[in-house]
């Protein structure tokens, strides 16, 4: 009976990953199979756990970093970091040591500082290097 109820685990585990293309769920559920293979096999219900935790953290380790590097990198960036690499125009003298400094993107104003630390006057069009919680990291654009 036991190997069922790892059946039904594995079932909703893909579900939930399916769903989410999170990329976490699956491995978990490679566990309840091989935990499902155990069961039938006859091992006692800790070994199944055991057995089953210990195949998930293996293939979450191991196999997950090769898996989002092939199969997440198609997606369209959609937050702030969708801007890194656009340009953007100066709309307020940006100087890091006052902490001042702002760009327009996409019609939306963000905080910037220079990357190298120099100032870059108000009108000039810069390079969006790296987004850092509110501030635009930027570079004059050459």
């Amino acid at each position: 009976m036991h190997a069922f109820y790892w059946l039904i685990a594995f079932a909703v585990l893909a579900v939930i990953d399916i769903i989410s293309t999170s990329l976490i769920c699956i491995w978990f559920g490679g566990g309840c199979l091989v935990a499902f293979v155990a069961a039938l096999l006859g091992a006692p219900v800790w070994l199944q756990i055991l057995i089953g935790l210990v195949v998930s953290i293996i293939l979450l380790i191991f196999t997950r970093p090769v898996a989002v590097k092939y199969f997440n990198n198609s997606r369209e960036q959609t937050n702030a970091n969708s801007h890194v690499g656009k340009t953007a125009k100066v709309i307020e003298d940006i100087d890091n040591i006052e902490e001042t400094g702002a760009i327009k993107i996409a019609g939306v104003e963000w905080t910037a500082r220079s990357e190298d630390g120099s100032n870059i006057e108000k009108g000039n069009i810069v390079k969006i290097i790296r987004i850092e919680g509110v501030k635009a990291i930027v570079s004059l654009d050459k």
